[in-house]
This record gives C-alpha cells, structure tokens and sequence, in this order.
C-alpha cells in the first residue's frame, strides 16, 4: 500500500510540474505596432498582421495638439464608442512629439479599421491573416 501511494504521489508530482512548465514555456507573446500620425493621416495606410497579440504606439508629428487611436471590427460604425476596441486605445493623448502606447489587443483572423477622431483621419485598413 505505501509504494502505491508513493508511485502516486511521485506520478502527480511529475504531472503538476509539467503542466507549470508547459504554461511557462506559452508565454504571451506582444508585438508593437508603431503607428505615426501627422496632419491629417496616419503615415501607415494599411496593415497586414498575423493572430495574435499586439500593443499599439501612436506617435504625434505635428498632428494635431493631442491624437489618439481608434480600432474597430470593419463593417461596424466607428462613431459609436460600443463598437471601438477600447484595449487598442492609448493610455493618454498623444501630444506634439510623444508617443503614447495602448494596452495589449489580441487580434484574430479579419478585417479592421483603425482612425484618429481627434486628428480627423480617414479610416484604414488593418487585415489580420
């Protein structure tokens, strides 16, 4: 009885400290996206990313006072804030030559658009394959 209940606790052992290593090993990875703003427009037209996860740096070229960063599902309207993925937005505005950075975004296969309110921009493309 007592090698069994050793066997047991050596093979759950085993088992518990796999699983702990298979989710180190896992880890997140996140890209950044740098994204440049200046009068009128993003410098970037149009992204193509693979799934995954990403942060977005927004940086300000003498853009506007303060820019942001807006990111939606295409097809869905981009004026109505319950349609923005709001971890895409930046942590604060941007100002005249600072770059601010948003919280991470997981992006699956599909079609975005991302665009400046603040900046006036048109809306672009940014395809996830």
């Amino acid at each position: 009885m007592k090698k069994v209940i050793a066997i047991l606790v050596v093979v759950l052992g085993f088992a518990f400290n796999t699983n702990a290593q298979d989710k180190m090993m896992k880890k997140e990875t996140v890209k950044t996206v740098s994204l440049e703003q200046t009068k009128g427009e993003f410098t970037q037209k149009q992204i193509t990313l693979s799934e995954g996860t990403y942060v977005f740096e927004v940086s300000n070229n003498d853009a506007a006072p303060q820019v942001g960063l807006v990111l939606i599902e295409d097809g869905k309207d981009g004026s109505k804030p319950e349609n923005h993925i709001k971890n895409a937005y930046v942590s604060k505005m941007v100002k005249h030559g600072k770059k601010e950075s948003s919280k991470k975004v997981t992006l699956k296969k599909g079609t975005y658009k991302y665009f400046c309110p603040f900046n006036k921009t048109p809306q672009y493309t940014l395809v996830v394959k």
